[in-house]
């Protein structure tokens, strides 16, 4: 385990920085974390030093439990950087961008792995951000290569305010997808021959 941070720490920390925000000291938005501190305790204890941790808005947990100090990730929230925290001395990257922070988690996998480096990725989204094309692409990416990456959802049952499966529809119901297979006769472009125009 990195840090030796509890729930109750974590708890005092994200009120005091609830605090701040109600007296107008935060010009920003903050994206406040609660209820989710047990199971991300449980999560940290199997995330290395050299591993990094990749979060989207809601990453006051993350970073403490990955080995940010406090004071350090007080000073950039009273800043206004909430939703976009960046540590790279403790391999700490968010993305304010919905599921953006997919994509560059499979190249920092990706890089570990050609580089032959220690070091795992952890990838934190929303149940939202797990619905998105770009998070289904990375995820499909990431498997077919066998790169050294875990995707953690975090799943409230929520986009913002409106239930997440709500916005996706309910029921489920079959795709009406085609699939057929054939040989290309012709080059991708052009006619296989350089033309002057």
């Amino acid at each position: 385990m990195i840090t030796k941070h509890t729930v109750e720490s974590l708890l005092a920390f994200e009120e005091d920085i609830a605090q701040e925000f109600a007296r107008g000291t935060i010009k920003a938005p903050v994206h406040l974390g609660g209820g989710n501190e047990d199971q991300l305790v449980k999560i940290f204890q199997h995330i290395q030093a050299d591993d990094w941790v990749l979060n989207g808005w809601r990453s006051h947990f993350s970073c403490l439990l990955k080995g940010v100090p406090p004071a350090t990730l007080r000073a950039a929230i009273l800043e206004g950087r909430s939703v976009a925290l960046c540590f790279p001395d403790q391999n700490v990257l968010c993305s304010g961008i919905m599921a953006g922070i997919a994509p560059i988690a499979v190249g920092i996998a990706d890089g570990l792995l050609r580089k032959g480096e220690k070091g795992w990725v952890w990838c934190f989204l929303g149940d939202m951000s797990a619905e998105s094309g770009i998070f289904h692409e990375a995820e499909k990416y990431a498997a077919r290569h066998d790169l050294p990456i875990s995707w953690v959802i975090e799943d409230n049952g929520l986009s913002v305010m409106t239930p997440t499966q709500k916005s996706w529809g309910e029921e489920p119901h079959v795709s009406h997808k085609f699939r057929y297979h054939y040989s290309l006769e012709r080059p991708h472009s052009g006619i296989g021959k350089w033309v002057r125009f």
